[in-house]
Protein backbone atom coordinates (compact mmCIF):
# COMPACT_ATOMS: atom_id res chain seq x y z
CA UNK A 1 0.00 0.00 0.00
CA UNK A 2 2.79 2.40 0.92
CA UNK A 3 4.64 1.74 -2.34
CA UNK A 4 1.54 2.25 -4.44
CA UNK A 5 0.89 5.49 -2.63
CA UNK A 6 4.44 6.62 -3.37
CA UNK A 7 4.17 5.70 -7.05
CA UNK A 8 1.00 7.74 -7.17
CA UNK A 9 2.98 10.89 -6.21
CA UNK A 10 2.28 10.24 -2.51
CA UNK A 11 -1.47 10.49 -2.63
CA UNK A 12 -3.55 7.38 -2.03
CA UNK A 13 -4.62 5.87 -5.38
CA UNK A 14 -8.32 6.35 -6.05
CA UNK A 15 -10.11 3.03 -6.49
CA UNK A 16 -12.64 3.81 -9.18
CA UNK A 17 -10.94 6.39 -11.37
CA UNK A 18 -11.25 5.24 -14.95
CA UNK A 19 -8.79 7.84 -16.22
CA UNK A 20 -5.43 6.78 -17.60
CA UNK A 21 -2.70 6.84 -14.97
CA UNK A 22 -0.11 9.60 -15.25
CA UNK A 23 2.83 8.17 -17.18
CA UNK A 24 6.08 8.42 -15.25
CA UNK A 25 9.56 7.03 -14.83
CA UNK A 26 10.73 5.19 -11.72
CA UNK A 27 14.38 5.62 -10.72
CA UNK A 28 15.67 3.38 -7.95
CA UNK A 29 18.94 2.11 -6.49
CA UNK A 30 19.66 -1.53 -5.63
CA UNK A 31 18.02 -1.10 -2.23
CA UNK A 32 14.86 0.28 -3.79
CA UNK A 33 14.86 -2.49 -6.37
CA UNK A 34 15.03 -5.15 -3.65
CA UNK A 35 12.10 -3.59 -1.80
CA UNK A 36 9.86 -3.24 -4.85
CA UNK A 37 10.60 -6.44 -6.75
CA UNK A 38 9.10 -8.98 -4.31
CA UNK A 39 5.93 -6.86 -4.05
CA UNK A 40 5.12 -5.39 -7.47
CA UNK A 41 5.46 -7.09 -10.83
CA UNK A 42 6.39 -5.17 -13.98
CA UNK A 43 2.76 -5.45 -15.06
CA UNK A 44 1.53 -3.90 -11.80
CA UNK A 45 4.06 -1.09 -12.21
CA UNK A 46 2.78 -0.49 -15.72
CA UNK A 47 -0.80 -0.38 -14.45
CA UNK A 48 0.33 2.40 -12.15
CA UNK A 49 1.73 4.37 -15.05
CA UNK A 50 5.42 3.40 -14.75
CA UNK A 51 6.68 3.09 -18.31
CA UNK A 52 10.35 2.81 -17.48
CA UNK A 53 12.11 1.68 -14.35
CA UNK A 54 15.83 2.34 -14.26
CA UNK A 55 18.71 2.09 -11.84
CA UNK A 56 19.90 5.45 -10.59
CA UNK A 57 23.51 4.74 -11.49
CA UNK A 58 22.88 3.51 -15.02
CA UNK A 59 23.26 5.71 -18.10
CA UNK A 60 19.89 7.36 -18.48
CA UNK A 61 18.73 9.53 -21.36
CA UNK A 62 16.86 12.77 -20.80
CA UNK A 63 13.06 12.43 -21.06
CA UNK A 64 12.17 16.07 -20.62
CA UNK A 65 8.37 15.84 -20.56
CA UNK A 66 7.89 13.10 -17.97
CA UNK A 67 7.74 13.24 -14.17
CA UNK A 68 10.27 11.01 -12.40
CA UNK A 69 9.71 9.23 -9.11
CA UNK A 70 12.94 8.46 -7.27
CA UNK A 71 13.13 5.73 -4.62
CA UNK A 72 16.64 5.52 -3.16
CA UNK A 73 18.69 5.39 0.01
CA UNK A 74 19.97 8.82 1.12
CA UNK A 75 23.63 7.95 0.54
CA UNK A 76 26.32 10.40 -0.50
CA UNK A 77 26.73 8.97 -4.01
CA UNK A 78 22.98 8.71 -4.64
CA UNK A 79 22.53 12.33 -3.73
CA UNK A 80 25.40 13.43 -5.96
CA UNK A 81 23.82 11.58 -8.82
CA UNK A 82 20.41 13.14 -8.19
CA UNK A 83 21.98 16.60 -8.16
CA UNK A 84 23.62 15.74 -11.48
CA UNK A 85 20.20 14.73 -12.90
CA UNK A 86 18.84 18.11 -11.81
CA UNK A 87 21.72 19.91 -13.48
CA UNK A 88 21.26 17.91 -16.68
CA UNK A 89 17.53 18.60 -16.64
CA UNK A 90 16.67 14.97 -17.33
CA UNK A 91 12.99 15.04 -16.41
CA UNK A 92 10.02 17.35 -16.25
CA UNK A 93 9.55 17.12 -12.49
CA UNK A 94 11.18 15.24 -9.64
CA UNK A 95 9.47 13.36 -6.82
CA UNK A 96 12.26 12.39 -4.45
CA UNK A 97 11.53 9.53 -2.06
CA UNK A 98 14.10 8.34 0.42
CA UNK A 99 13.91 4.77 1.68
CA UNK A 100 15.22 5.86 5.05
CA UNK A 101 15.19 9.36 6.54
CA UNK A 102 17.53 11.89 4.90
CA UNK A 103 19.67 14.15 7.04
CA UNK A 104 19.30 17.91 7.08
CA UNK A 105 22.72 18.50 5.52
CA UNK A 106 22.07 16.19 2.58
CA UNK A 107 18.74 17.84 2.01
CA UNK A 108 20.58 21.15 1.80
CA UNK A 109 22.95 19.68 -0.80
CA UNK A 110 19.98 18.85 -3.00
CA UNK A 111 18.47 22.29 -2.44
CA UNK A 112 21.74 23.96 -3.45
CA UNK A 113 21.98 21.85 -6.59
CA UNK A 114 18.39 22.68 -7.47
CA UNK A 115 19.04 26.39 -7.06
CA UNK A 116 22.23 26.12 -9.11
CA UNK A 117 20.42 24.24 -11.86
CA UNK A 118 17.53 26.68 -11.73
CA UNK A 119 15.27 23.67 -11.12
CA UNK A 120 13.69 24.48 -7.77
CA UNK A 121 10.18 24.56 -9.19
CA UNK A 122 10.67 21.14 -10.77
CA UNK A 123 11.39 19.38 -7.49
CA UNK A 124 7.78 18.62 -6.72
CA UNK A 125 8.01 16.66 -3.48
CA UNK A 126 10.61 15.27 -1.15
CA UNK A 127 9.52 12.42 1.11
CA UNK A 128 11.04 10.17 3.72
CA UNK A 129 9.26 6.91 3.04
CA UNK A 130 10.49 4.84 6.01
CA UNK A 131 10.40 1.69 3.92
CA UNK A 132 13.84 0.34 4.71
CA UNK A 133 12.82 -3.30 4.99
CA UNK A 134 11.90 -6.00 2.49
CA UNK A 135 8.53 -7.73 2.70
CA UNK A 136 8.66 -11.29 1.42
CA UNK A 137 5.27 -12.57 2.58
CA UNK A 138 2.15 -11.03 4.07
CA UNK A 139 3.56 -12.05 7.41
CA UNK A 140 7.31 -11.97 6.94
CA UNK A 141 9.95 -9.34 6.36
CA UNK A 142 13.75 -9.17 6.27
CA UNK A 143 15.93 -6.13 6.88
CA UNK A 144 17.98 -5.97 3.75
CA UNK A 145 19.56 -7.86 0.94
CA UNK A 146 22.33 -5.67 -0.49
CA UNK A 147 24.32 -5.34 2.71
CA UNK A 148 23.05 -8.36 4.58
CA UNK A 149 26.63 -9.30 5.45
CA UNK A 150 26.67 -6.15 7.56
CA UNK A 151 23.95 -7.38 9.91
CA UNK A 152 24.57 -11.11 9.72
CA UNK A 153 25.15 -13.43 12.66
CA UNK A 154 28.84 -13.44 11.87
CA UNK A 155 29.09 -9.66 11.84
CA UNK A 156 27.47 -9.37 15.27
CA UNK A 157 29.38 -12.23 16.89
CA UNK A 158 32.88 -11.63 15.51
CA UNK A 159 35.35 -11.89 18.38
CA UNK A 160 37.37 -8.88 17.15
CA UNK A 161 34.46 -6.50 16.69
CA UNK A 162 34.97 -2.93 17.89
CA UNK A 163 32.39 -0.91 19.80
CA UNK A 164 31.91 1.52 16.94
CA UNK A 165 31.31 -1.31 14.47
CA UNK A 166 28.76 -2.78 16.84
CA UNK A 167 27.01 0.61 17.13
CA UNK A 168 26.79 0.84 13.35
CA UNK A 169 25.27 -2.62 13.07
CA UNK A 170 22.75 -1.94 15.81
CA UNK A 171 21.79 1.40 14.23
CA UNK A 172 21.26 -0.31 10.87
CA UNK A 173 18.96 -2.90 12.43
CA UNK A 174 17.08 -0.31 14.47
CA UNK A 175 16.59 1.93 11.44
CA UNK A 176 14.88 -0.91 9.57
CA UNK A 177 12.73 -1.94 12.52
CA UNK A 178 11.74 1.70 13.07
CA UNK A 179 10.70 1.95 9.41
CA UNK A 180 8.68 -1.22 9.83
CA UNK A 181 6.66 0.22 12.72
CA UNK A 182 6.17 3.58 11.01
CA UNK A 183 4.71 1.70 8.04
CA UNK A 184 2.53 -0.42 10.33
CA UNK A 185 1.46 2.72 12.13
CA UNK A 186 1.77 1.03 15.51
CA UNK A 187 3.94 1.45 18.59
CA UNK A 188 4.89 -1.97 19.93
CA UNK A 189 5.55 -3.13 23.44
CA UNK A 190 9.07 -4.53 23.32
CA UNK A 191 10.39 -7.60 25.12
CA UNK A 192 13.94 -8.89 24.80
CA UNK A 193 16.43 -11.23 26.42
CA UNK A 194 19.02 -9.64 28.72
CA UNK A 195 22.72 -9.35 28.03
CA UNK A 196 22.47 -10.02 24.30
CA UNK A 197 22.64 -8.09 21.06
CA UNK A 198 18.83 -8.25 21.10
CA UNK A 199 18.87 -6.11 24.23
CA UNK A 200 21.03 -3.47 22.52
CA UNK A 201 18.53 -3.34 19.67
CA UNK A 202 15.63 -3.01 22.12
CA UNK A 203 17.22 -0.13 24.03
CA UNK A 204 17.98 1.80 20.85
CA UNK A 205 14.61 1.13 19.26
CA UNK A 206 12.77 2.15 22.42
CA UNK A 207 14.76 5.40 22.48
CA UNK A 208 14.09 6.12 18.82
CA UNK A 209 10.33 5.48 19.09
CA UNK A 210 10.18 7.50 22.30
CA UNK A 211 11.95 10.50 20.75
CA UNK A 212 9.67 10.39 17.75
CA UNK A 213 6.53 10.31 19.91
CA UNK A 214 7.76 13.23 22.01
CA UNK A 215 8.29 15.35 18.91
CA UNK A 216 4.63 16.16 18.57
CA UNK A 217 5.00 18.30 15.46
CA UNK A 218 6.79 15.67 13.44
CA UNK A 219 5.64 12.47 15.02
CA UNK A 220 5.21 9.70 12.48
CA UNK A 221 2.61 7.96 14.58
CA UNK A 222 -0.24 10.45 14.49
CA UNK A 223 -3.67 9.69 13.10
CA UNK A 224 -3.21 9.78 9.35
CA UNK A 225 -0.80 6.85 8.90
CA UNK A 226 -1.72 3.97 6.65
CA UNK A 227 -2.12 1.45 9.41
CA UNK A 228 -4.08 3.76 11.70
CA UNK A 229 -7.09 2.09 13.12
CA UNK A 230 -5.80 -1.28 12.10
CA UNK A 231 -4.13 -1.87 15.45
CA UNK A 232 -5.26 1.21 17.29
CA UNK A 233 -7.21 -0.52 20.06
CA UNK A 234 -4.48 -3.00 20.74
CA UNK A 235 -0.77 -2.67 20.37
CA UNK A 236 1.42 -5.40 18.97
CA UNK A 237 4.13 -7.15 20.95
CA UNK A 238 7.64 -7.08 19.51
CA UNK A 239 9.76 -9.99 20.68
CA UNK A 240 13.46 -9.47 20.05
CA UNK A 241 15.29 -12.78 20.26
CA UNK A 242 19.01 -13.32 19.98
CA UNK A 243 20.13 -15.96 17.52
CA UNK A 244 22.42 -17.46 20.15
CA UNK A 245 19.54 -18.87 22.17
CA UNK A 246 19.16 -21.59 19.56
CA UNK A 247 21.90 -22.41 17.10
CA UNK A 248 20.69 -25.91 16.29
CA UNK A 249 17.62 -24.88 14.28
CA UNK A 250 19.42 -22.76 11.65
CA UNK A 251 21.89 -25.62 11.08
CA UNK A 252 19.11 -28.20 10.92
CA UNK A 253 18.29 -29.89 7.63
CA UNK A 254 14.66 -29.41 6.88
CA UNK A 255 11.73 -31.25 5.38
CA UNK A 256 9.15 -28.64 4.37
CA UNK A 257 8.94 -27.23 0.87
CA UNK A 258 9.81 -23.56 1.30
CA UNK A 259 12.57 -24.22 3.81
CA UNK A 260 14.08 -26.89 1.54
CA UNK A 261 14.00 -24.59 -1.47
CA UNK A 262 15.81 -21.98 0.60
CA UNK A 263 18.31 -24.49 1.99
CA UNK A 264 19.33 -26.37 -1.16
CA UNK A 265 18.52 -24.05 -4.08
CA UNK A 266 19.52 -20.51 -4.95
CA UNK A 267 16.51 -18.70 -3.48
CA UNK A 268 16.59 -14.96 -2.77
CA UNK A 269 13.82 -12.40 -2.44
CA UNK A 270 11.22 -15.00 -3.48
CA UNK A 271 13.00 -15.86 -6.70
CA UNK A 272 14.59 -19.25 -7.25
CA UNK A 273 17.35 -19.68 -9.84
CA UNK A 274 17.76 -23.14 -11.32
CA UNK A 275 20.23 -24.64 -13.70
CA UNK A 276 18.24 -26.83 -16.03
CA UNK A 277 19.85 -30.20 -16.56
CA UNK A 278 19.69 -30.77 -20.29
CA UNK A 279 18.61 -34.38 -19.98
CA UNK A 280 20.79 -37.41 -20.51
CA UNK A 281 21.18 -37.36 -24.30
CA UNK A 282 24.88 -37.84 -24.90
CA UNK A 283 26.65 -35.34 -27.06
CA UNK A 284 28.93 -36.78 -29.76
CA UNK A 285 32.39 -37.57 -28.49
CA UNK A 286 34.64 -34.54 -28.38
CA UNK A 287 31.75 -32.10 -28.57
CA UNK A 288 31.70 -29.35 -25.98
CA UNK A 289 29.34 -30.15 -23.13
CA UNK A 290 26.05 -28.32 -23.51
CA UNK A 291 25.80 -25.15 -21.51
CA UNK A 292 23.20 -25.47 -18.77
CA UNK A 293 20.27 -23.13 -19.11
CA UNK A 294 19.66 -20.87 -16.17
CA UNK A 295 16.01 -20.40 -15.36
CA UNK A 296 14.49 -18.27 -12.67
CA UNK A 297 11.04 -18.59 -11.18
CA UNK A 298 9.16 -16.26 -8.87
CA UNK A 299 7.37 -17.93 -6.00
CA UNK A 300 4.75 -15.35 -5.10
CA UNK A 301 1.65 -14.77 -3.04
CA UNK A 302 -0.51 -15.17 -6.13
CA UNK A 303 0.81 -18.70 -6.71
CA UNK A 304 -1.94 -20.75 -5.07
CA UNK A 305 0.01 -23.98 -5.09
CA UNK A 306 2.97 -22.34 -3.34
CA UNK A 307 0.76 -20.66 -0.76
CA UNK A 308 -0.96 -23.92 0.02
CA UNK A 309 2.08 -26.18 0.12
CA UNK A 310 5.10 -24.11 1.11
CA UNK A 311 4.79 -25.42 4.66
CA UNK A 312 4.06 -29.03 3.71
CA UNK A 313 6.50 -31.92 4.08
CA UNK A 314 8.23 -32.56 0.77
CA UNK A 315 6.59 -35.94 0.01
CA UNK A 316 3.17 -34.29 0.16
CA UNK A 317 4.34 -31.61 -2.23
CA UNK A 318 5.56 -34.16 -4.75
CA UNK A 319 2.25 -35.96 -4.51
CA UNK A 320 0.25 -32.75 -4.94
CA UNK A 321 2.24 -31.67 -7.98
CA UNK A 322 1.50 -35.08 -9.44
CA UNK A 323 -2.23 -34.75 -8.74
CA UNK A 324 -2.35 -31.26 -10.24
CA UNK A 325 -0.58 -32.58 -13.31
CA UNK A 326 -3.10 -35.39 -13.72
CA UNK A 327 -6.07 -33.08 -13.30
CA UNK A 328 -4.53 -30.75 -15.87
CA UNK A 329 -3.94 -33.58 -18.34
CA UNK A 330 -7.64 -34.29 -18.11
CA UNK A 331 -8.23 -30.72 -19.23
CA UNK A 332 -5.52 -30.66 -21.85
CA UNK A 333 -7.87 -31.84 -24.57
CA UNK A 334 -10.10 -28.96 -23.54
CA UNK A 335 -7.22 -26.54 -24.16
CA UNK A 336 -6.64 -28.00 -27.62
CA UNK A 337 -10.36 -27.76 -28.35
CA UNK A 338 -10.52 -24.13 -27.20
CA UNK A 339 -7.50 -23.24 -29.27
CA UNK A 340 -8.94 -24.79 -32.38
CA UNK A 341 -12.31 -23.05 -31.85
CA UNK A 342 -10.39 -19.82 -31.80
CA UNK A 343 -8.41 -20.77 -34.83
CA UNK A 344 -5.07 -20.56 -33.11
CA UNK A 345 -2.75 -23.49 -33.30
CA UNK A 346 0.57 -23.77 -31.56
CA UNK A 347 1.45 -21.64 -28.61
CA UNK A 348 0.57 -18.18 -29.83
CA UNK A 349 -0.96 -16.74 -26.72
CA UNK A 350 -0.82 -13.19 -28.04
CA UNK A 351 -3.57 -14.03 -30.48
CA UNK A 352 -5.90 -15.01 -27.67
CA UNK A 353 -6.17 -11.53 -26.30
CA UNK A 354 -6.67 -10.05 -29.78
CA UNK A 355 -9.92 -11.87 -30.39
CA UNK A 356 -12.95 -10.23 -28.95
CA UNK A 357 -15.63 -11.82 -31.03
CA UNK A 358 -18.58 -12.20 -28.72
CA UNK A 359 -20.12 -15.43 -29.82
CA UNK A 360 -20.84 -17.51 -26.75
CA UNK A 361 -18.29 -20.14 -27.67
CA UNK A 362 -15.50 -17.67 -27.99
CA UNK A 363 -16.42 -15.83 -24.84
CA UNK A 364 -16.16 -18.97 -22.78
CA UNK A 365 -12.97 -19.99 -24.54
CA UNK A 366 -11.39 -16.60 -24.02
CA UNK A 367 -12.24 -16.65 -20.34
CA UNK A 368 -11.22 -20.22 -19.54
CA UNK A 369 -8.11 -20.54 -21.68
CA UNK A 370 -5.86 -18.03 -19.87
CA UNK A 371 -6.84 -19.67 -16.60
CA UNK A 372 -5.85 -23.11 -17.86
CA UNK A 373 -2.60 -21.83 -19.31
CA UNK A 374 -1.75 -20.18 -15.99
CA UNK A 375 -2.46 -23.45 -14.24
CA UNK A 376 -0.12 -25.20 -16.64
CA UNK A 377 2.59 -22.61 -15.99
CA UNK A 378 2.40 -23.18 -12.23
CA UNK A 379 2.48 -26.96 -12.62
CA UNK A 380 5.58 -26.75 -14.81
CA UNK A 381 7.20 -24.35 -12.38
CA UNK A 382 6.65 -26.59 -9.36
CA UNK A 383 7.57 -29.73 -11.28
CA UNK A 384 10.93 -28.14 -12.06
CA UNK A 385 11.52 -26.73 -8.60
CA UNK A 386 10.45 -29.90 -6.80
CA UNK A 387 12.55 -32.07 -9.11
CA UNK A 388 15.59 -29.91 -8.37
CA UNK A 389 14.95 -30.26 -4.64
CA UNK A 390 14.46 -34.01 -4.99
CA UNK A 391 17.81 -34.38 -6.75
CA UNK A 392 19.48 -32.82 -3.72
CA UNK A 393 17.54 -34.96 -1.28
CA UNK A 394 18.54 -38.13 -3.08
CA UNK A 395 22.14 -37.32 -3.82
CA UNK A 396 22.81 -36.02 -0.30
CA UNK A 397 20.43 -38.32 1.64
CA UNK A 398 18.84 -35.27 3.21
CA UNK A 399 15.89 -37.33 4.47
CA UNK A 400 18.33 -39.37 6.55
CA UNK A 401 20.01 -36.22 7.88
CA UNK A 402 16.72 -34.61 8.74
CA UNK A 403 15.49 -37.65 10.65
CA UNK A 404 18.78 -38.21 12.43
CA UNK A 405 19.09 -34.57 13.52
CA UNK A 406 15.52 -34.59 14.81
CA UNK A 407 16.46 -37.57 16.95
CA UNK A 408 19.54 -35.80 18.29
CA UNK A 409 17.59 -32.64 19.05
CA UNK A 410 14.84 -34.55 20.83
CA UNK A 411 17.32 -36.78 22.69
CA UNK A 412 15.87 -40.02 21.29
CA UNK A 413 17.94 -43.13 20.84
CA UNK A 414 20.00 -43.17 17.67
CA UNK A 415 19.87 -46.21 15.43
CA UNK A 416 23.24 -45.53 13.88
CA UNK A 417 26.40 -44.02 15.33
CA UNK A 418 27.24 -40.44 14.48
CA UNK A 419 30.69 -41.58 13.40
CA UNK A 420 29.15 -43.88 10.79
CA UNK A 421 27.04 -41.02 9.44
CA UNK A 422 30.09 -38.79 9.10
CA UNK A 423 32.20 -41.51 7.52
CA UNK A 424 29.55 -42.63 5.01
CA UNK A 425 30.99 -41.42 1.70
CA UNK A 426 27.56 -41.53 0.02
CA UNK A 427 25.72 -39.38 2.51
CA UNK A 428 25.87 -35.65 2.06
CA UNK A 429 28.43 -32.98 1.30
CA UNK A 430 31.16 -31.99 3.78
CA UNK A 431 28.92 -29.09 4.78
CA UNK A 432 25.99 -31.44 5.53
CA UNK A 433 28.27 -33.49 7.78
CA UNK A 434 29.56 -30.42 9.56
CA UNK A 435 26.03 -29.19 10.18
CA UNK A 436 25.05 -32.56 11.60
CA UNK A 437 28.03 -32.65 13.93
CA UNK A 438 27.49 -29.07 15.11
CA UNK A 439 23.86 -29.86 15.95
CA UNK A 440 25.06 -32.83 17.97
CA UNK A 441 27.64 -30.66 19.70
CA UNK A 442 25.25 -27.81 20.45
CA UNK A 443 22.47 -30.12 21.67
CA UNK A 444 24.50 -32.48 23.84
CA UNK A 445 24.23 -31.93 27.58
CA UNK A 446 27.91 -32.54 28.17
CA UNK A 447 30.50 -32.01 25.49
CA UNK A 448 32.15 -35.18 24.11
CA UNK A 449 35.40 -36.23 25.79
CA UNK A 450 38.66 -35.01 24.25
CA UNK A 451 39.27 -38.51 23.02
CA UNK A 452 35.95 -38.82 21.25
CA UNK A 453 36.27 -35.32 19.89
CA UNK A 454 39.59 -36.21 18.25
CA UNK A 455 37.94 -39.17 16.55
CA UNK A 456 35.10 -37.02 15.27
CA UNK A 457 37.53 -34.38 14.08
CA UNK A 458 39.53 -36.94 12.17
CA UNK A 459 36.39 -38.33 10.54
CA UNK A 460 35.24 -34.82 9.63
CA UNK A 461 38.61 -33.97 8.15
CA UNK A 462 38.66 -37.20 6.18
CA UNK A 463 35.26 -36.22 4.84
CA UNK A 464 36.74 -32.93 3.64
CA UNK A 465 35.15 -30.63 6.23
CA UNK A 466 36.45 -27.24 7.23
CA UNK A 467 36.83 -27.38 11.02
CA UNK A 468 36.69 -23.61 11.63
CA UNK A 469 32.99 -23.67 12.61
CA UNK A 470 33.71 -26.28 15.27
CA UNK A 471 36.30 -24.18 17.05
CA UNK A 472 33.81 -21.28 17.10
CA UNK A 473 31.03 -23.46 18.51
CA UNK A 474 33.42 -24.85 21.13
CA UNK A 475 34.12 -21.37 22.45
CA UNK A 476 30.49 -20.43 22.10
CA UNK A 477 29.42 -23.38 24.17
CA UNK A 478 31.95 -22.62 26.88
CA UNK A 479 30.67 -19.05 26.97
CA UNK A 480 26.95 -19.47 26.99
CA UNK A 481 25.30 -19.52 30.32
CA UNK A 482 22.71 -21.73 28.75
CA UNK A 483 25.25 -24.52 28.43
CA UNK A 484 24.06 -25.99 31.70
CA UNK A 485 20.53 -26.37 30.42
CA UNK A 486 20.47 -27.12 26.72
CA UNK A 487 17.38 -25.97 24.89
CA UNK A 488 14.80 -28.71 24.77
CA UNK A 489 13.04 -29.39 21.51
CA UNK A 490 10.30 -31.60 22.94
CA UNK A 491 10.69 -35.34 22.57
CA UNK A 492 9.06 -36.05 19.28
CA UNK A 493 10.62 -37.47 16.20
CA UNK A 494 9.19 -37.68 12.72
CA UNK A 495 7.45 -40.96 12.00
CA UNK A 496 8.37 -42.60 8.73
CA UNK A 497 5.30 -43.77 6.84
CA UNK A 498 7.01 -46.52 4.96
CA UNK A 499 8.83 -45.68 1.75
CA UNK A 500 7.34 -43.55 -0.94
CA UNK A 501 6.92 -46.18 -3.54
CA UNK A 502 3.38 -47.06 -2.56
CA UNK A 503 2.27 -43.46 -2.28
CA UNK A 504 3.42 -42.53 -5.74
CA UNK A 505 1.97 -44.41 -8.63
CA UNK A 506 4.43 -45.65 -11.18
CA UNK A 507 3.52 -43.01 -13.73
CA UNK A 508 4.79 -40.28 -11.44
CA UNK A 509 7.17 -37.52 -12.47
CA UNK A 510 9.07 -38.02 -9.26
CA UNK A 511 11.14 -41.10 -8.76
CA UNK A 512 11.04 -41.35 -5.01
CA UNK A 513 12.55 -44.76 -4.42
CA UNK A 514 14.45 -44.95 -1.20
CA UNK A 515 13.44 -41.50 0.01
CA UNK A 516 11.76 -41.75 3.39
CA UNK A 517 8.21 -40.54 3.65
CA UNK A 518 8.58 -38.61 6.88
CA UNK A 519 5.67 -36.88 8.51
CA UNK A 520 6.24 -33.98 10.85
CA UNK A 521 4.88 -33.87 14.34
CA UNK A 522 3.96 -30.45 15.60
CA UNK A 523 6.37 -29.23 18.22
CA UNK A 524 7.33 -25.71 19.16
CA UNK A 525 10.88 -24.56 18.52
CA UNK A 526 12.59 -22.36 21.13
CA UNK A 527 11.67 -19.12 19.33
CA UNK A 528 8.03 -20.16 19.17
CA UNK A 529 8.01 -21.15 22.84
CA UNK A 530 9.42 -17.77 23.82
CA UNK A 531 6.75 -16.02 21.78
CA UNK A 532 4.05 -18.19 23.33
CA UNK A 533 5.19 -17.35 26.88
CA UNK A 534 5.32 -13.62 26.17
CA UNK A 535 2.10 -13.38 24.17
CA UNK A 536 0.04 -15.41 26.58
CA UNK A 537 1.73 -13.87 29.64
CA UNK A 538 2.79 -17.27 30.92
CA UNK A 539 5.33 -17.41 33.68
CA UNK A 540 8.34 -19.44 32.60
CA UNK A 541 11.99 -19.38 33.70
CA UNK A 542 13.00 -19.12 30.03
CA UNK A 543 11.37 -15.71 29.63
CA UNK A 544 10.71 -14.35 33.11
CA UNK A 545 13.70 -12.05 33.11
CA UNK A 546 13.03 -10.64 29.65
CA UNK A 547 13.12 -6.85 29.73
CA UNK A 548 9.96 -4.87 29.09
CA UNK A 549 9.88 -1.58 27.17
CA UNK A 550 6.89 0.57 26.46
CA UNK A 551 7.92 3.59 24.38
CA UNK A 552 4.60 5.30 25.18
CA UNK A 553 5.13 5.28 28.94
CA UNK A 554 6.90 8.26 30.45
CA UNK A 555 10.42 7.46 31.49
CA UNK A 556 11.14 6.65 35.07
CA UNK A 557 10.70 2.95 35.34
CA UNK A 558 12.37 0.33 33.28
CA UNK A 559 10.51 -2.39 35.02
CA UNK A 560 10.46 -5.82 33.63
CA UNK A 561 6.99 -6.06 35.09
CA UNK A 562 4.54 -5.93 32.22
CA UNK A 563 1.92 -3.22 32.64
CA UNK A 564 -0.54 -5.02 30.53
CA UNK A 565 -1.89 -8.29 31.88
CA UNK A 566 -4.00 -9.29 28.90
CA UNK A 567 -2.63 -11.63 26.25
CA UNK A 568 -1.54 -9.95 23.02
CA UNK A 569 -3.44 -10.42 19.78
CA UNK A 570 -0.61 -9.40 17.43
CA UNK A 571 3.08 -10.03 17.63
CA UNK A 572 6.20 -9.39 15.63
CA UNK A 573 9.17 -11.68 16.19
CA UNK A 574 12.58 -10.48 15.14
CA UNK A 575 15.70 -12.60 15.48
CA UNK A 576 18.89 -10.57 15.80
CA UNK A 577 21.44 -12.50 13.76
CA UNK A 578 18.93 -13.97 11.35
CA UNK A 579 15.84 -16.15 11.43
CA UNK A 580 15.05 -18.84 8.92
CA UNK A 581 12.17 -20.52 7.14
CA UNK A 582 12.04 -23.42 9.60
CA UNK A 583 11.22 -21.00 12.41
CA UNK A 584 8.86 -19.00 10.20
CA UNK A 585 6.94 -22.16 9.37
CA UNK A 586 6.94 -23.25 13.00
CA UNK A 587 5.39 -19.92 14.05
CA UNK A 588 2.72 -20.20 11.37
CA UNK A 589 1.85 -23.72 12.51
CA UNK A 590 1.71 -22.48 16.09
CA UNK A 591 -0.78 -19.76 15.13
CA UNK A 592 -2.98 -22.27 13.36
Amino acid sequence: VALKRMLNFNVPPVKNSTGEPVWKVLIYDRFGQDIISPLLSVKELRDMGITLHLLLHSDRDAIPDVPAVYFVMPTEENIDRMCQDLRNQLYESYYLNFISAISRSKLEDIANAAIGANAVTQVAKVFDQYLNFITLEDDMFVLCNQNKELVSYRAINRPDITDTEMETIMDTIVDSLFCFFVTLGAIPIIRCSRGTAAEMVAVKLDKKLRENLRDARNSLFTGDTLGAGQFSFQRPLLVLVDRNIDLATPLHHTWTYQALVHDVLDFHLNRVNLEESTGMESSPAGARPKKKNKKSYDLTASDKFWQKHKGSPFPEVAESVQQELESYRAQEDEVKRLKSIMGIEGEDEGAISMLSDNTAKLTSAVSSLPELLEKKRLIDLHTNVATAVLEHIKSRKLDVYFEYEEKIMSKSTLDKSLLDMISDPDAGTPEDKMRLFLIYYVSSAQAPSENDLEQYKKALMDAGCNLAPLSYIKQWKAFTKMASAPTSYGNTTPKPLGLFSRVMNTGSQFVMEGVKNLVLKQQNLPVTRILDNLMEMKSNPETDDYRYFDPKMLRGSDSSVPRNKNPFQEAIVFIVGGGNYIEYQNLIDYIK
